[in-house]
């Protein structure tokens, strides 16, 4: 089922798409078929075996001269799956034992594929439910139903609800009971992502109307504790996004906003005390990956150690840990690397010259027309903060110091210039992964980054991010954890 993904938070990062049902028995599933007008050598199917993990294990098989295929896996008990032709995806649902025939089109995988033997029937309910609701905008939130009022959006999913439930039940002959459980926790999941999402999505996607103020019960279904701890689900994409936005609701629910110092301190231990089961683990895990990406590095290290007595098993943590190195030296706290660069009056300059005040970074270059447009804001910032315990520093990745010389010194360009040769392949645009201009970066006045994507010079926003900036580092060593 190519079924809706939770419509929060872009949210976030792409969810879920295999996983292995737990602690069922292992087997084989032999997939056998042929491809109409091959656009491509080879078949494969896409099994995302820890949820985790971003990545795949995958099972290729090549295309003979009839463009005939015979492939081979063991799967972990009921399993989602991705068959992939080619740039084309659509879903599996695999139990050991299947022995399939697998027919579609080269230039069309997902309309025109069809099954036949043990395990056909899952695989084609799927199918067809994907023309019947995923394809149909009718059924979806976005792009029109988003713009309903609270009661006519309650009306919308209950029908929906309705309408997904009346079709798996006509077409249930031959489905395993594992198969039919899975179903029945992606619909019910995705009318519960869809409703808690709804006040936020709808805020940031009709701009002409402000935050809907929703009913004193419409969150009142959340209550439901078979809801929220359901072991039997486990296996669903839609229940495991839906139990993370779960956590972000009650997090900003208690007053919390995303942009606190604590907020992911906060998700960890509301998913800690509030889940029970085999996805508590995983959703705790997710918050952690989220908090890699968006807290700060002390934070995050403290969780991930304190996540090691969770995972009694081993089985999540090296991933996590993985996840966190890789991306530790680019989080909010972790040092930023020091430079030593000429400035355009002609003395050498480093970080360590600005100790103590906010730092806004911009990489730009004289020959890139965007970075250009943003300059002149960078003057009307430079005004409005004049005086205040702020340096606005532009490093141009520029070969030829005459031209950027000469454009800094004529236009007058606000802020302090320096400049490195070399372009993107130079040590300093290396050392910050910049891989187009302009980039920004905001540091703290320790020297840490506090922000690697901050609004750009041009937006109206920026006025208000730097304002909140001051004395954020501090903030953030006040809420560090002193032992949990």
């Amino acid at each position: 089922m190519a079924y809706r993904f939770p419509l929060t938070a872009a949210l976030l990062w792409a969810g879920l798409l295999a996983a292995p049902l737990l602690g069922r028995a292992q087997g084989t599933v032999v997939l056998t078929g042929k491809v109409s007008g091959r656009t491509a050598d080879t078949v494969a199917v896409s099994v995302r075996e820890n949820p985790l993990d971003v990545k795949e294990q995958i099972t290729y098989a090549r295309l003979d001269s009839k463009g005939e295929f015979r492939l081979a896996l063991t799967v972990n008990g009921p399993t989602r799956a991705d068959l992939v032709y080619g740039d084309d995806v659509t879903d599996l649902f695999l139990e050991p034992g299947n022995q399939m025939e697998v027919r579609f089109k080269g230039s069309d995988l997902a309309s025109s594929v069809r099954y036949k033997g043990k395990g056909a029937e899952a695989n084609t309910f799927l199918t067809e439910m994907d023309d019947k609701f995923v394809e149909n905008d009718g059924f979806q939130v976005l792009p029109d139903n988003i713009t309903f009022y609270e009661a006519p959006f309650l009306s919308f999913l209950d029908y929906r609800r309705k309408e997904e439930t009346k079709f798996l039940e006509e077409s249930s002959e031959g489905l395993s009971p594992a198969f039919k459980e899975y179903v029945k926790a992606e619909i019910t999941y995705g009318y519960a992502n869809d409703r808690l999402t709804f006040q936020d999505l709808r805020e940031q996607v009709v701009a002409t109307e402000g935050r809907l103020k929703m009913t004193p019960s419409y969150y009142e279904f959340l209550n439901d504790k078979s809801l929220i701890n359901n072991p039997a689900a486990v296996q669903s994409e839609q229940y495991q996004e839906f139990l993370l936005n779960y956590i972000h609701y009650l997090a900003t629910s208690s007053g919390k906003l995303r942009s606190d110092p604590d907020f992911y301190q906060v998700c960890y231990d509301m998913a800690k005390n509030q889940l029970t089961g085999p996805a508590k683990p995983i959703v705790m895990g997710r918050v952690l990956k989220e908090s890699f990406r968006f807290g700060h590095v002390k934070q995050s290290a403290a969780m991930l150690e304190d996540f090691r007595a969770v995972d009694a098993k081993n089985q999540y943590y090296p991933l996590l840990r993985q996840d966190f190195e890789t991306h530790k030296a680019f989080a909010i706290g972790s040092p930023a690397p020091d430079f030593r660069l000429v400035s355009s009056k002609g003395d050498t300059l480093s970080l360590k010259n600005f100790a103590g005040k906010l730092v806004y970074l911009n990489f730009w270059r004289t020959t890139s027309g965007l970075a250009l447009r943003d300059l002149p804001y960078e003057a009307e910032l430079a005004k409005k903060f004049e005086g205040k315990n702020i340096v606005f520093l532009n490093v141009a990745l520029d070969d030829n110091e005459g031209a950027w010389k000469q454009l800094v010194i004529s236009k007058k360009l606000p802020g302090v210039h320096v400049r490195s040769g070399g372009g993107l392949r130079s040590a300093v645009a290396r050392a910050y992964a910049v891989q187009d201009v302009p980039s920004y970066f905001l540091l703290a006045e320790d020297g840490t980054f506090l922000n690697t994507k901050p609004k750009r010079l041009s937006s109206r926003a920026a006025v208000d991010e730097i304002k909140e900036s001051f004395g954020k580092a501090n903030t953030y060593s006040s809420s560090m954890p002193t032992g949990r």
